[in-house]
């Protein structure tokens, strides 16, 4: 299914039973709704526990139009994309999910648009990371090997893996990712919110000074797990489910 965002046609997919509690899906970078959320059986996790799993393609990704505009990419316009969704789709709130880029995304939404997002799990983000090698990590999308930059290497090579990627508009959307939020923001959310990290992660940068910044925030880390390893992991299903249905 899809809807139009500012002039960008977004795709999403809706699965559970259509009164149960929605919860929000947004995805990491180069990765798509299926990709992130699917085969990691997070879809099958939260449907299995009484939810009803709305996901998002980001612009860029996926299934969703991918423009070239520099200017079509940024956290405070892919987080509108997240509530014209939910306006799309008639709700006035609900759970929000998101891993790496989604995290950032998400917790734009939770800052510009409180009362949209009931509570949120925010997995693979931390404070500073790999968004500070934004250019390096852009320029190796657009120009390929060879790659001195690790990072960089990194995220070329799981980009490039997957033909439907469109490389030059995911280097647009990285350089967009820079935005960075305040201290004074961040210390102004009450909005309930669950961190979620690797133990082993080197691309979401220190979970720790994240949570001091956050009054309503709390940091699970699950042990053995890097960035990627991180989505897939059984306790970070279970933190999330207990942290969602909490009272």
């Amino acid at each position: 299914m899809d809807f139009e965002s500012d002039g960008v046609r977004l795709h999403y997919e809706v699965h559970g039973a259509h009164d149960a509690e929605p919860v929000v899906l947004v995805h990491g970078f180069a990765s798509d709704y299926p990709l992130n959320w699917v085969g990691t059986r997070w879809q099958e996790t939260l449907t299995g526990s009484g939810f009803r799993v709305i996901g998002l393609d980001c612009r860029g990704h996926g299934r969703s139009e991918k423009p070239h505009d520099p200017s079509a990419y940024s956290i405070p316009i892919m987080a509108r994309d997240v509530a014209r969704l939910m306006d799309h789709l008639e709700l006035e709130s609900a759970a929000l999910l998101g891993y790496s880029m989604g995290a950032r995304i998400g917790l734009r939404v939770v800052i510009e648009l409180p009362q949209r997002v009931k509570r949120a799990v925010l997995g693979g983000i931390g404070s500073g990371g790999a968004i500070n090698n934004a250019d390096a990590v852009a320029d190796a999308l657009l120009h390929g090997e060879p790659i001195e930059d690790p990072i960089a290497r990194s995220f070329y090579t799981f980009a490039s893996a997957r033909a439907s990627n469109d490389l030059t508009a995911l280097a647009m959307c990285f350089r967009g990712l820079r935005t960075a939020e305040s201290a004074e923001l961040m210390e102004a959310i009450r909005t309930p919110l669950l961190i979620v990290l690797g133990d082993r992660d080197e691309i979401a940068g220190n979970g720790d000074e994240l949570i001091e910044m956050i009054p309503t925030a709390r940091l699970v880390t699950i042990a053995g797990r890097d960035h990627m390893g991180a989505v897939p992991a059984r306790e970070f299903k279970r933190a999330a489910v207990e942290f969602l249905t909490a009272d």
